[in-house]
C-alpha cells in the first residue's frame, strides 16, 4: 500500500470508530468520544459489556468459518484495530487465510497499515471506501482475494450507519450477488430491543457523533439474510450465537447477529 498523508483530525466531535475503541478499552480516542460513550452508558449501563459481546461474536464466527474451510474474509467497516481482529481469528485457525479490511475513515487506514499484519502464509490488505462504494470495494478486494472462490463478507456493527433511504438491504444484496456460492454473510446490528430505556442511548449518541446511526429490531436484521441459508441458531443476540460457555451466553447484548450461507 502506498504511503498516505496523515489527515487532519477533528477531536471536537465524537467519531463512531473512536467511540467503539473506547468501549473496547482502547486508547485511540479523545475527550469528545469518551463523553459520548459515557453518556450513552448512563442511558444503557450494560452497553460496555454488550460491545465486548459483539467483539467476541466476531471471533467465534470467524473461527467457525475458518474451520469450515473458508480462507477469504472481506471485512467492511472494520474500525480501529483492537484485540481479536478478523485476521487474527482467521489466521489463528488457518494461517493461509487472506483478509481485506474496508473502512471509510483515513485515520483507521493509518492504524490498519501499522497494526494489521498478516502471517507469512496469508495476506492482509486495506481499502479506504464507504460501504456504498461497491465497485471500489470489489475491485480493490480482487487484488488480494479470489472472488471466484468462497468469501466471508463481514458486516459487523456497520449497517446502522446506512439509513433506510439509502437502501441498506439493496447494498448488502448487491455485495452478496458478487460472491460465489459457498460464500457467507456475517452481520451484527445494534438494536434497542434489550435496552429498558428505549431510544435514549442512541439519542445521546446521535447528538454527539459525526455519523448518525439507526437501530433495527430482530425482524429488520433478519431481512438482510433473505435468500440465503441462515445457519443455526438463526438471528440471535450476539452473546448467544454458538457461545463457548453458559457464561458467554448470559452476557449482555446490544446487537442482533447471524451467519448465512449463499447456496
Amino acid at each position: 500500500m502506498n504511503d498516505r498523508v496523515v489527515p487532519a483530525i477533528d477531536t471536537s466531535m465524537a467519531h463512531p470508530a473512536r467511540i467503539y475503541d473506547y468501549r473496547l478499552g482502547g486508547k485511540d480516542n479523545f475527550a469528545a468520544d469518551r463523553e459520548a460513550a459515557e453518556l450513552a452508558l448512563q442511558a444503557y449501563p450494560e452497553l460496555a459489556q454488550a460491545v465486548k459481546s459483539n467483539r467476541a461474536f466476531l471471533g467465534r464466527a470467524v473461527r467457525y468459518l475458518a474451520k469450515e474451510g473458508v480462507r477469504q474474509f472481506l471485512d467492511i467497516g472494520t474500525g480501529l484495530p483492537a484485540a481479536g481482529n478478523t485476521h487474527e481469528a482467521a489466521q489463528g485457525e488457518a494461517p493461509d487465510s487472506r483478509i481485506v479490511y474496508v473502512d471509510s475513515d483515513p485515520v483507521v487506514l493509518l492504524h490498519a497499515q501499522a497494526l494489521l499484519t498478516s502471517t507469512p502464509e496469508g495476506a492482509c490488505d486495506y481499502i479506504q471506501a464507504d460501504l456504498r462504494d461497491r465497485g471500489i470495494i470489489l475491485t480493490g478486494a480482487a487484488r488480494t482475494i479470489d472472488l471466484s472462490e468462497p468469501v466471508a463478507l463481514m458486516l459487523l456493527a456497520v449497517l446502522q450507519f446506512i439509513p433506510d433511504e439509502d437502501d441498506p438491504y439493496g447494498l448488502v444484496s448487491s455485495l452478496v450477488a458478487a460472491l460465489p456460492p459457498g460464500s457467507y454473510l456475517v452481520i451484527s446490528h445494534p438494536t434497542d430491543d434489550f435496552n429498558p430505556n428505549k431510544g435514549e442511548s442512541m439519542k445521546v449518541y446521535n447528538e454527539r457523533s459525526a455519523e448518525h446511526a439507526v437501530l433495527r429490531g430482530q425482524g429488520a436484521t433478519a431481512r438482510f439474510f433473505d435468500g440465503l441459508e441462515l445457519l443455526e441458531p438463526g438471528v440471535v443476540p450476539v452473546a448467544q450465537w454458538r457461545p463457548d460457555s453458559d457464561l458467554t451466553a448470559a452476557r449482555p447484548s446490544s446487537m442482533w447477529c447471524g451467519v448465512a450461507r449463499k447456496r
